[in-house]
């Protein structure tokens, strides 16, 4: 019998609504499940067990009463340690942060909170979310639920672990080169990095969007439905607008999809990885789509200066910090941050005029496709204590190519597993959509999803938890 802690979403909100099981034994499972994993796969900040099992008692009456409060009533859920929770401090993965409880919720926070949602805990990342990794000044290194040998990617790493490890189904991650999509591509999840301003995030970054991390697809739906909408805080958060997400009987025959086998630049793409690539683009071929090859858009120079621009802003942090404080930072991170100093202003421009360039080129070289099809990243996960895929400060971001271009497009961006290496470890594809059409992303990944060869399927929870 499948223990209510992998339960998706969905299954646990029609098992409230028939009186089949509560919101407080599905987060008694959770916690149970914590319990027993939590020591090897270290996923989470500031647990909060006694809240949580109280949110659930409350929504447990809720749902005796048959009036649950909001579509999400009683469903377990993490959210990044980024995204403000009102009184827990936002440390930003790293020991150099000063401890200020927030005073409010974040938009996130604040709408899965009034959906009904069970805060469980808050989610690790890196420092300054400037790594693709588990590694951190502040939290214990946050390992991959398939191998605690292997790292879970980030910078939503914590997210992507939770998520793995079945707590829970829903978790809430932030994405501003793939950090919600390259960690689930790593630990074999569902996710959608959604259209800039989709999901408003206060403070907000230019390219940045709060994402579901999940381990299906219509729980990513469910989750994003609730993220979704204006919020004054966000100036660059979207009006409203109606997004079919019934994703039941997805028919993509007639669907133009483009397949992107090459970035252009950073990592070359294991032969592994490629393969499982070719084999999902046969599944859409062989339901009707019409699917072509593309050529690479994204150039080194592109890579080159958004990881200069992001250096800027990371010295311009660190040198705000007092002597103490500096020497907190993970060394990696300081050492990147320090390739920022005395930038001349003009080459500073150029970086920001860069995003809009890869922007611009994303979108001709995707103009006329219902989706693009491609890797999530160029290799599969690597050893745990490692920053990154290089683990290399000078060569850092050698594995966004293939997710940052739709940040700075503002394109929806799905992922999906795809398969496994001969190791066992997880390969995701990636799913992107025209700007705006973020139903068709999660469309694109419920099909696949659904049809893709039973081996490509994960198993939850992971076998190497010993759990199952």
């Amino acid at each position: 019998m499948t223990d209510l802690a992998d339960l998706p979403a969905t299954d646990l909100l029609a098992g409230f609504r028939a009186g089949t099981f509560s919101p407080v034994e599905v987060v008694d499972a959770v916690q149970a499940r914590i319990d027993a994993v939590e020591p090897t796969v270290q996923a989470l900040y500031a647990p909060d067990p006694d809240g949580a099992r109280a949110s659930a008692r409350a929504s447990e009456q809720r749902w005796q009463t048959g009036e649950p409060c909001g579509p999400l009533d009683g469903v377990p859920i993490t959210i990044k340690e980024n995204i403000a929770t009102r009184g827990t401090p936002v440390p930003g993965g790293t020991a150099a942060t000063l401890l200020v409880p927030a005073t409010t919720d974040g938009p996130p926070a604040e709408r899965t909170r009034a959906a009904g949602a069970v805060l469980l805990a808050k989610t690790t990342m890196p420092d300054m979310g400037m790594l693709s990794s588990g590694r951190s000044s502040f939290h214990p290194l946050t390992r991959n639920a398939w191998n605690p040998e292997w790292n879970p990617g980030g910078s939503s790493a914590g997210a992507a672990a939770a998520a793995a490890a079945g707590y829970g189904p829903l978790h809430i991650g932030s994405d501003i080169g793939g950090s919600v999509r390259l960690p689930a591509g790593w630990s074999g999840l569902a996710s959608l990095k959604p259209s800039w301003g989709r999901a408003p995030t206060d403070p907000p970054y230019y390219g940045r969007a709060p994402g579901p991390m999940t381990r299906t697809v219509a729980d990513s739906a469910l989750l994003l439905s609730v993220l979704a909408g204006p919020d004054e805080r966000d100036p660059t958060s979207l009006p409203p607008q109606e997004l079919d997400l019934h994703l039941d009987d997805v028919e993509v025959a007639g669907w133009r999809v483009a397949v992107l086998p090459d970035a252009g630049c950073g990592l070359p793409v294991d032969a592994g990885v490629g393969a499982a690539v070719d084999a999902a683009a046969g599944v859409f071929a062989d339901a009707g789509a019409t699917v072509e090859r593309i050529e690479p858009f994204f150039r080194r120079e592109m890579l080159d200066d958004l990881d200069l621009l992001w250096r800027v802003r990371g010295w311009a942090e660190f040198i705000a910090l007092d002597h103490d404080r500096q020497h907190a930072v993970l060394p990696y991170i300081a050492d990147w941050c320090r390739g920022g100093a005395d930038v001349p202003g003009v080459v500073v421009m150029r970086c920001l005029n860069r995003m809009l360039e890869v922007g611009q080129a994303t979108l001709a070289a995707t103009a006329g496709y219902d989706l693009v099809l491609s890797p999530v990243a160029p290799v599969p996960t690597y050893p745990a204590e490692w920053h990154a895929p290089t683990d290399d400060h000078t060569r850092t971001m050698e594995h966004i190519a293939f997710t940052v271009p739709y940040n700075f497009s503002h394109q929806p961006a799905a992922t999906v597993n795809a398969g496994f290496t001969a190791e066992g470890k997880p390969i995701g594809v990636q799913l992107a959509a025209r700007r705006f059409a973020d139903d068709v992303a999660l469309a694109a990944a419920a099909f696949y999803e659904r049809a893709r060869p039973a081996e490509a399927a994960p198993t939850w929870p992971p076998p190497a938890l010993g759990l199952g």
